[in-house]
Order: C-alpha cells, then structure tokens, then sequence
C-alpha cells in the first residue's frame, strides 16, 4: 500500500493551495484527492459562460430541504466537483470581506487570524494587474484584474454616486464601501480558477500525485490517530496511508460530511446513522451560514448596443468588442451601512450586471440589467448533517434563510434603494420596464413576499467546521480537529463567521495560512525529535 506524507482532500480553492505549497519542498510527498474530473469542460474557461455552469456534470448539484421561511421552496446549492472546486464555477469577483471580519475572528479566541496576521497571505497569493502596494502583492500566481465594464455598468457607478455614495476604486484596499468595478479573477480573457493558478503548473512535480474521479469514503484510524483515508476510484475501493497528516479541504458541506461517515461529530446522530463513534464532536455540521441574493431587474431599451448586454450570445459580443467575453455576469458593485455606526463593516453588498433575470439562476430572455442584494452578515444559520451513512448520498443542507426579521428588513432596504438608484438620470437612456419586483409590487407585505419567492443563496457556504476554542469549535486555530491527531480541516468551513463580501479569495488565503501551518509543526516535531536523538 503506497504511502503518502500528506494526502490532501478535495483540489478546490484551498486544496489546491494546500498541495502546490506542501510540494515545494522536493522529499514531501503529497497524494491529492478530487472526487470531480478535470476542468476540461469548455465553459468553465469562458468567464461569460459562468452563469451555465452551475446544474451542469461539473457541479455537485446540491439543493437545501425545503425552506421554512422561504415558502418551504428547495434552495439550489452548487458546489464544484472538479478541479478547481467551485472556483471553477463561480462568478470570478475577488473580493476579500471587511477589515473588521477577521479582528473578530482573532477576538473570538483565534490568535493568529487578525487583518494584518491574514493580509500576508492575501498579498501571496496575488497577481494584482495594478501592481503592487500596502494592500496587494503581484508575485503570487493568481492573477487579479480589471474588467473592461459595459457602459450600463459604469452607469451604476455613476448612479450609486449620484444618490450620495462614494466611489471606490478598490474594495480590497483601505476601505471597502462605496460604489466601484469589481475584479475578477481572470487572466488571458479565461477564468483563472485554484486548479489553473495552483494546481496546472504543478501537475509533473514528481513528489505529487493528482487523483481525479476518487471519492473519500472515509478516514482511517488506529485508536483516536488518523493513518490514512478509504477512496473509491474507477469502481475498485482503494486504501492510502499516510505518515504525517491529512488535510481536509473538501468544503462546507463535504468535509462535515466526511468527519461524520468517519466517526468524528455529534454522537447522537452518529448513533442514529449507525456509524461507530470515535469523536463525539457536537459542532461537526453546525453553524452553516451563507449569503443570500435578491434580484431587482429591468428590461434594457435599444439604446444600448445589444452585442455588450446579451451574455448568451458571447459569439456576437466577440465579434463586437471581444474583451467582454472575459467579463463574468457581474461588473459592477457598491457596499454601504444602512445603520449609522459608520465605524462597522458595510452591512449590505450590491452584484450588477449587464443581464437580465429574475428566477434562480437562470438568465430570461431578452435585454437587461439586475442587481442582486446581499447582506453581507446575515444572521440566518443552518446545519449540515447525514442523510444516511452511504457516502454516495448528498448531505441534508438547511440554510434559514431570511429566518430574522431584522434581516428581512435589511434586504427590503436595499431593494428599495435599487429602485430608488434606477431612477436617477444616469440610467435614463437604459431603463425599461421593471420585472423584478414589477412596478405593481409597491407595499412591504407584497415585497416580502417577492423576497420570499425569488431569494437564492450566494454561492458563499463556510463555518460547518469552525475554528476556535469554545465547546462547538471543531477545530482549533492552527486547525487541528479536536479530539484526534493527524487530521486538519483547510478550507470554508473553518470560518467562525462569514466575512462580509465573497469567499473564494478568503478561501485561498485560508489555503496559504493553512500550509504555513502544517509546515511550521512539522518543523518543530522535526526539532523535537532530533533533541531526542541527541
């Protein structure tokens, strides 16, 4: 049976991050698990494309159970099952959350994890298309760039602008609210995802070995220590053992999953699963908290080229102005307070963009533009837990949304100052008619109801297997699971709490930091042990 120094768990943002930095070093030897295939599929390279993605062979398909306070409807959750991970279908906006996200992180008991411990990291991994300053780094392989917006994008700016917020050229720098363009994560006019940033160039290391279309059974113990993993590949059940640790990057809802198939969780519903307990660790699966999206749509008059407004049809946009088919589906953003301590972060986030629809995910027919309303600290949490104990069975995903009133009236705040923004003069020339919520829909009993009805995830899950020192923490800050040795939890679900903006780049921040700290106890056992000798 082959043996590994480290074998990692699922090549997304922070996999990929995770095996590209334990490599480095030329006599560690690291075995990469990804249940998904390569990223062969040609949208995912087309930045335009991104909306078609998600539904598609490359994504697990997820759906939440039925929604209580969302008129009992199913949520759509898609998360990648390919390399890369759901940055190969995600929307491509680098955006790193507020100053403020991780000083709490570190106040809730994590040293380590303050803005400035983490901006390090950040500055790593970047390739900033600005160049370098305080706040960004260009050494690092992921390249982040600047889009080249359609005018109805630039006329939100000016929009947000004319209705009293401030411009803001970098959402990532010094501050994050204001109106701006967002970056992208894109480098020759194709998504530039954790698999081709990290992962692509590494791939002929003689010290890594990639393994695609292999599913993690489960992990494998002699008494409380992890010595290796069970995987499915091809049909055949495989073992692989490993001598120094594994580290499990499968996401917010696939590394809760696999801590439960394996033991590690709240015992009682290990228990009822039929599954031996090894852990009995009550916050495996808890404090799953995601963003939420609202849509407030408009038809698009015929003033506006339709080549630059129709991301369906990127074959004419590239014949007409080819740069636009490096853009995503959203260009432009604003954040704000809709609360007077100026001090906090912004509580709401803005997406627009230059198409058109209001059902989840699905772009409509026709020309248009939309804006999404995001809280950016909603306070909804939900819960991850065993449908049954076959692995091949998707997670139970409850995500509450809209479960607080105040939330509720936070979002209803926002789609009303998109309505008021849509009124000013700067989309005079663009606004047709209202779709979403519909110019009918005026009372706040009716545009609750709207809320209700069209309101989807953000794409943004963490927190399942939160860091910290308290009785739900699973792991602790150096992000050791607690209650077991040899086993580390490096992706989205560390998080304690969400961060106010989108979470790929945290994620791979969370990915560096993650291997810094693998490699740093590695080095002090190395130091012990050769005390001992001596």
């Amino acid at each position: 049976m082959t043996q590994y120094d480290y074998i990692v768990i699922g090549a997304g943002s922070a996999g990929c991050v995770v095996a590209n930095r334990m490599t480095q070093n030329s006599e560690t030897t690291v075995l990469l698990l990804e249940a998904g295939n390569p990223d062969t599929k040609p949208e995912i390279q087309i930045p335009l494309e991104s909306p078609n993605v998600p539904g598609s062979e490359v994504d697990w398909g997820y759906f939440s159970e039925p929604e209580p306070y969302l008129n009992n409807r199913k949520i759509f959750c898609p998360r990648g099952k390919v390399l890369g991970g759901s940055s190969s279908i995600n929307s491509m906006i680098y955006i790193r959350g507020n100053h403020h996200d991780y000083d709490h992180w570190q106040e809730l008991g994590n040293p380590g994890w303050s803005y400035q411990d983490v901006l390090p990291y950040f500055q790593k991994s970047e390739n900033q298309q600005r160049g370098a300053n305080a706040y960004h780094g260009v050494d690092g392989e992921l390249s982040v760039t600047d889009l080249e917006s359609t005018v109805v994008s630039q006329r939100f700016v000016e929009a947000a602008v004319a209705i009293g917020y401030n411009h803001n050229s970098d959402f990532n720098g010094i501050q994050q609210e204001g109106a701006g363009l967002y970056q992208l994560t894109v480098k020759d006019g194709k998504r530039h995802s954790a698999a081709a940033a990290f992962l692509v160039p590494i791939l002929k290391r003689p010290n890594l070995t990639t393994r695609t279309g292999a599913l993690v059974i489960r992990l494998l113990f002699e008494g409380i220590r992890i010595v290796g993993v069970e995987y499915m590949h091809s049909g055949i059940l495989h073992q692989a053992k490993v001598n120094k640790e594994v580290i499990l990057s499968a996401g917010a809802f696939d590394s809760p999953k696999l801590l439960m198939l394996s033991g590690i969780g709240d015992a009682e519903h290990l228990q009822a699963m039929g599954i031996p307990v090894v852990v009995d660790l009550p916050g495996v699966g808890q404090n799953l908290q995601d963003h939420f999206l609202v849509p407030v749509a408009h038809q698009l008059t015929a003033a506006l080229h339709p080549a630059i407004t129709n991301p369906v049809a990127h074959e004419v946009i590239a014949a007409f102005h080819p740069a636009m088919t490096s853009n995503g589906n959203a260009e432009a953003g604003l954040f704000l307070h809709t609360e007077s301590n100026l001090d906090a972060a912004p509580d709401l986030q803005f997406f627009f963009g230059p198409m058109l629809w209001i059902s989840p995910g699905k772009a409509l027919s026709g020309l248009g533009f939309t804006v999404t309303v995001s809280l950016t600290h909603p306070q909804n949490i939900g819960s991850v837990s065993l449908r049954s104990p076959d692995p091949k069975d998707p997670p139970i995903i409850r995500m509450n949304f809209l479960q607080s009133q105040s939330d509720m009236q936070k979002v209803l705040e926002g789609v009303n100052i998109m309505r008021k923004l849509f009124q000013t003069s700067a989309f005079d020339q663009f606004r047709g008619e209202e779709i979403g919520p519909g110019a009918e829909v005026t009372s706040d009993e009716a545009l609750f109801d709207y809320i209700r009805e069209v309101c989807i995830t953000g794409y943004h899950p963490v927190g399942t297997c939160k860091m910290g020192t308290d009785p739900m923490a699973v792991v602790d800050p150096e992000l050791r699971v607690r209650g077991v040795t040899g086993l580390r939890v490096v992706d989205a679900s560390i998080m304690p709490n969400l961060v106010g903006g989108n979470t790929n780049a945290p994620t791979i921040m969370i990915g560096e930091k993650g291997a810094d700290l693998i490699k740093a106890a590695q080095g002090v056992s190395q130091q012990v042990a050769s005390s001992l000798a001596n």
